[in-house]
Formats: C-alpha cells, structure tokens, sequence
C-alpha cells in the first residue's frame, strides 16, 4: 500500500482501507499497557516524585524495548506486505519505543474509535431495528438523527482516507527507526528490484498483447481489405478502366501498409524466435541485411523468454546502428556460452567512435540489458573496428 494508491479511483472499495483499520487497531492494542504505565507512573510520583516516576517510565520502556520493536516490525507486513529487517540501533528502537507508549498507540485508540464511530453511525438505524436496541444515535437539538446518520455517511470517506493516512506515516516512521540507514537502504534497493521485475513483466505481458492484437486484428482485416479491392479491381476492368486503376492504386497501397505491419509485428517479437530461437531469428535477422554479416552461435540451451527477447532486441538495434552510423561493409555476430552467461558479441569493420554518452542508441540498449541482469561494454576506437560485448545470464534475477 502505497500514498499514490489513494488517488486511485474506488479506492476505498478495496481491502486496503481495511488493512490500514486493522493496522492502526493492532497499535491501540498498546494503548492497554499506556494506560498501566501511566497509572503506574502516576502512582510512583505521588510516592516517590516525579523524578522517581519519569525513571521508572523510561525503565519500563527499557524493557518493552525489544518486544514492541519485534512487534512492530511484523505489524509493518499488514501495510506494505513485508517484514522491516531484525537489525536497529538500541538506542533507535528505545526511542521508538518510548514514542509508541506515549504517542502511537494513544493516537491509534483515538483513530480506532473515530473510525469504529463513523462505521456505525450510518448504520445505526439498521442495528437498531434488527437487535431491538435503544437508539444509539440520540440527539438533542436543532439536529435530527436522521441528518446526523446522513452527516456520518459523508464522514465515511474520510475517515477512511485519514486512517490509510495515518497507517502509511507510523509505517514510515517504524520503518526508519526500527533498521539501521544501511539495512534501510538495503531494503529500497531490494524494493526497486521487486519494481524493476514487475515492470519487466508488466512490460512483455503488454507487448506480447500488442503483438497478438496486430496480429489478430489488424493485419487480418488488412488481408481483406486487399482481396476486396482485388475483385473490385477484377469487376471493374472491363467497364471503367479509370475506377480499376484506382482500385489498383488503392491495392498497392494497403499491401505495403501490409508490409510495414508485419514488418512492426516482426521486431515486436519474432515467430521464428519463439519457435526455433536466437540463432534462427539472428540469422534471418542477417539475411535481411543489406551488409555482409557472419553469424556464428554456439549456445547450449536456450535462455528464457524475457533473456531472449532482450537478447534479440540487442543484436537488431547493435545491426541498425552499424547501418546507420558506422559505413561498415560487414559485420559479425557470435553467440556463445561462458561459465553461467551468454555472450553476445556484434562487431563491424566500420570508422569507429561509437560511444554511449554520444547517443547513437546505446544507451538505451545497456538500459534494456541491465533490466534483466546483464551488461554491456562497447569498444569503438576513431578509425574502428567497433565491438559491442553483451553479458546476459541464462535466467532473469529472482526478486522474491
């Protein structure tokens, strides 16, 4: 559960408000031993004074020092779905410790009631009727009951936000105060991978609709638009000579549209690369080439579909950017297997001077490597040859 989730559309007709509920509910559970505390520190000044009762209130912070800050750090998982990491300052989880007893949990009581108030109240009416109870809205005034039910049905909502609110700030605060800076930092490089991974996903789960799509859609209805206006051509032949070389026209051009869409299909991903793999769709891949390229590859196995795809999209941007930039007259690829990574190697005889802060594409091919756990060196002295070098593992990381 995130801040940029409230902004979200039914955002309250999801668990989260609730999850928030019972976060902030489990934090008024310590409201219980506040309450003791706070008699017993009461009762200490009375005695002894308030020295002797501000000592022994720290004291009993001491203590609770280590299982609240355990608590805490699994309470953390009904928020953000994980578990803050074992490892603090003393002094971090004592001062959390003392502000939990003394502040936390006493605003959550307050927010557990505030919320627990404006879920009945507009229900309220309902209760009363099925349990045969007195009336727990009762007000006396101006007011009506009815008006006040319809004032917490508005209230609803907000509260609602408020606790989600209030739930994502202590869960931001335990989260620093209960790991040291470097586990923190630990913890958002671990959280960015879990995003690196779900946006690879969310990424080839979207292109792979976009394919099938185009496919499916598109370019059918583009083969029947081009048989159509074949037999308008037929029928028109003999009758008007000017409608049939319209019709004409008109075929040609839907057949290069044909041509281009399938050719956009094709660098989405590939038929021969799902079927028979990165050496077949390199090799056609070259064929296609206007320079001479050699291609040699020596894999084992196939690596999986996200390493795949991200190994082609090397090889054919690497193969545009010799044509575009370097007035090579060929080039060559090799594939090859070291220790646990593929190696992919794109060389071309061509002038040189291929750098990634100079743009050229580069950078945006070291960007897609690393997305699945590779890396990508270019050496490309003035005059060439230029040799870009891709290390990618057989397997995406596993993010957990």
């Amino acid at each position: 559960m995130r801040a940029a989730d409230l902004g979200r559309p039914r955002f309250l007709l999801t668990g989260r408000p609730w999850r928030a509920l019972w976060y902030v509910a489990l934090g008024a559970l310590g409201g219980l031993p506040v309450l003791a505390l706070v008699r017993g520190a009461m009762a200490l000044e009375t005695e002894w004074g308030l020295p002797v009762a501000v000592a022994g209130l720290l004291g009993m912070n001491v203590l609770l020092a280590l299982p609240v800050s355990a608590a805490e750090r699994r309470r953390l998982k009904i928020v953000d779905g994980r578990v803050a990491p074992s490892r603090g300052c003393p002094w971090r989880l004592f001062g959390y410790t003392l502000v939990f007893t003394t502040v936390i949990a006493v605003v959550d009581l307050v927010a557990l009631v505030a919320a627990l108030c404006a879920v009945i109240v507009p229900l309220s009416p309902v209760l009363e009727f099925v349990f045969e109870i007195e009336p727990i809205v009762n007000v006396d005034g101006p007011v009506s009951g009815p008006a006040a039910v319809l004032v917490g049905v508005v209230f609803v909502p907000v509260v609602g936000y408020l606790v989600v609110l209030l739930a994502l700030g202590q869960a931001a605060v335990a989260r620093r105060c209960l790991t040291s800076p470097e586990a923190w930092l630990a913890d958002q490089v671990q959280e960015l991978s879990h995003s690196r991974s779900r946006l690879v996903d969310a990424f080839e789960a979207e292109r792979t609709r976009i394919e099938r799509n185009l496919h499916d859609g598109a370019q059918q209805r583009l083969v029947a638009l081009i048989m159509t206006l074949g037999l308008a051509e037929l029928e028109l032949s003999g009758v008007s000579e000017a409608g049939a070389r319209l019709v004409a026209r008109a075929r040609s051009e839907a057949e290069g549209v044909l041509a281009e869409l399938r050719e956009l299909i094709r660098g989405i991903r590939p038929q021969v690369l799902t079927d028979r793999g990165l050496p077949a769709a390199v090799t056609e891949l070259a064929d296609r080439c206007p320079l001479a390229v050699d291609v040699r590859f020596t894999l084992p196995r196939r690596p999986c579909p996200q390493v795949e795809l991200a190994a082609y999209f090397v090889v054919s941007e690497a193969l545009a950017n010799v044509i575009k930039h370097s007035r090579a007259s060929s080039a060559q690829i090799i594939g090859s297997a070291r220790d646990d990574h593929m190696v992919l190697v794109v060389r071309d005889d061509g002038i040189g001077g291929a750098s990634p802060e100079r743009g050229t594409g580069l950078q945006g091919l070291a960007d897609r490597v690393a997305v699945v756990g590779g890396s990508m060196a270019v050496s490309s002295p003035p005059g060439g040859p230029t040799e870009l070098r891709v290390e990618l593992p057989w397997e995406t990381p596993d993010f957990g």
